[in-house]
């Protein structure tokens, strides 16, 4: 039997010990990735975080911003009522008034008098007037209706004036006496009394009639009745002056009759006695 041929191996070649440790690969590249892997999720979590946090420090670290004059004026800036929204508003007579040049004229005059009728009141307060008059006296006469001075000089009469004046000037000296023209009831005793000044005036019924008569221009502090009084005719009420809108010393004096302004001198001719 032929003999069987075994097959030749080659002889394994062995290392040394210290070859195989220098050509072990290095484990360097591996451990490299494997940390840059880890860098690269903690990127992205910590982008992630930033991401969610930013808006909640936003209002924080915000500066305020600079605001415009424009941007002021919205937050105080008036509302507008638009036409739809509008309710119209009827205008009444009372709500204003009109008043004319000559009414204003008359006013400011009025209130010039006033205040100047004051004055001249607040100064004779404190210097008593002193007239050399019998406070006794009464008017001459025995009828119903008396002449309200006794000795006079009539200048101004009733109706002059281009119609403005309502009664007749008595002119006489200051301190003379002035009397009731009838009986009655003193409605106005006043020291400034618009105009006329120191004035007086009286309600009477005579005859069936209602006559109111005044006595405008008297000296200040002469007043010897007040409102309310009943006097008689020919009582003493007053003494002659220049006060109020007048200049010189006198009476003036106005009859009404049931309310309507008549002639005084004509109505004193025609009923004093």
């Amino acid at each position: 039997m032929p003999a069987r041929r075994t097959k030749a191996v080659a002889p394994a070649i062995t290392a040394p010990a210290t070859a195989a440790v220098a050509t072990r690969p290095a484990p360097a590249p591996k451990r490299a990735a494997k940390q840059l892997r880890s860098l690269v999720v903690l990127s992205i979590v910590g982008g992630l975080v930033a991401t969610a946090a930013m808006p909640a420090f936003a209002g924080v670290l915000q500066k305020e911003a600079p605001v415009t004059l424009q941007q002021m004026a919205v937050d105080d800036a008036q509302s507008v009522v638009v036409a739809s929204d509008a309710v119209g508003t009827e205008l009444a007579r009372e709500s204003y008034s009109a008043t004319t040049s000559d009414e204003i004229a008359k006013k400011k005059a009025a209130e010039a008098a006033a205040e100047r009728a004051r004055q001249a009141a607040t100064v004779a307060a404190t210097q008593p007037t002193t007239f050399n008059v019998d406070l006794n006296m009464v008017a001459p006469g025995s009828g119903a209706v008396r002449w309200p001075i006794t000795s006079y000089t009539l200048t101004d009469t009733y109706g002059t004036r281009g119609g403005a004046h309502r009664g007749i000037d008595l002119v006489a000296p200051a301190g003379t006496p002035i009397y009731a023209a009838a009986a009655g009831v003193v409605n106005v005793s006043s020291e400034a009394y618009y105009d006329y000044g120191v004035a007086i005036t009286i309600d009477h019924v005579i005859n069936g009639q209602k006559v109111s008569t005044l006595y405008a221009h008297q000296s200040y502090g002469s007043r010897q009745v007040v409102s309310g009084q009943t006097v008689q005719a020919g009582q003493l009420i007053g003494l002659v002056g220049s006060t109020g809108r007048s200049t010189a010393n006198h009476l003036h004096f106005e009859v009404y009759v049931n309310g309507s302004n008549v002639d005084p001198l004509a109505w004193l001719n025609a009923n004093a006695g």
